[in-house]
């Protein structure tokens, strides 16, 4: 899939309508879909046990919280990107909050066009978000494929009495010889030994 044909999941938190509604309105439903929404923290907080969302937009403040623990949260323990909206006289000393944490804010009142730039560096960041996703499946890939090898090798040791070197050679030219990966010679050694 190129990137221009990615389609992007939203959770808009917002107490007003009218915010909820006009910022729907921005989004063309060919980029971004679906949009759920939320009125409060904790209504967002329900919706985000059950799925997850490429981005999630909070219109602070919210009836139940300003909205900037939760915005961290959502950083810190989802792969989403979030943008948090605050009042003018305040963005400052909650953008110095909530930047370590990968938070977007935006100053209210904002424009129309500054709200779709944000959406387009909310991309850019949930795309590197999918690079690291990759790279993270694939490191604990690698480490399960270790400790399987290192079980079997373990299996050698004590059923075969090989040295850890030999048992390590065995499961290297077996799976060179037989064209497997030494994780399937590994699950085979382990399925006849147990």
């Amino acid at each position: 899939m190129s990137f221009r044909e990615r389609v992007y999941s939203i959770l808009i938190v917002s107490a007003t309508d009218r915010f909820t509604s006009a910022f729907a309105d921005l989004l063309p439903g060919t980029r971004y879909y679906p949009v759920h929404t939320a009125a409060s923290v904790s209504a967002a907080k329900r919706i985000l046990a059950e799925k997850t969302f490429d981005f999630v937009i909070v219109n602070a403040p919210l009836p139940d919280d300003i909205g900037t623990r939760f915005a961290i949260d959502i950083c810190t323990s989802k792969q989403s990107a979030v943008l948090l909206l605050v009042k003018n006289e305040i963005h400052a000393g909650i953008h110095d909050k909530v930047v370590e944490y990968g938070v977007f804010t935006l100053p209210k009142p904002t424009s129309k066009p500054t709200l779709i730039h944000a959406l387009n560096w909310m991309e850019s960041a949930r795309e590197r978000l999918r690079q690291l996703e990759k790279k993270t499946l694939s490191i604990k890939e690698k480490m399960a494929e270790i400790r399987l090898v290192n079980k079997a090798k373990w299996i050698l040791i004590s059923e075969l009495k090989m040295s850890e070197p030999d048992a390590h050679r065995y499961i290297e030219k077996q799976a060179m010889d037989r064209c497997i990966t030494k994780q399937t010679i590994a699950e085979e050694i382990i399925k006849t030994y147990q």
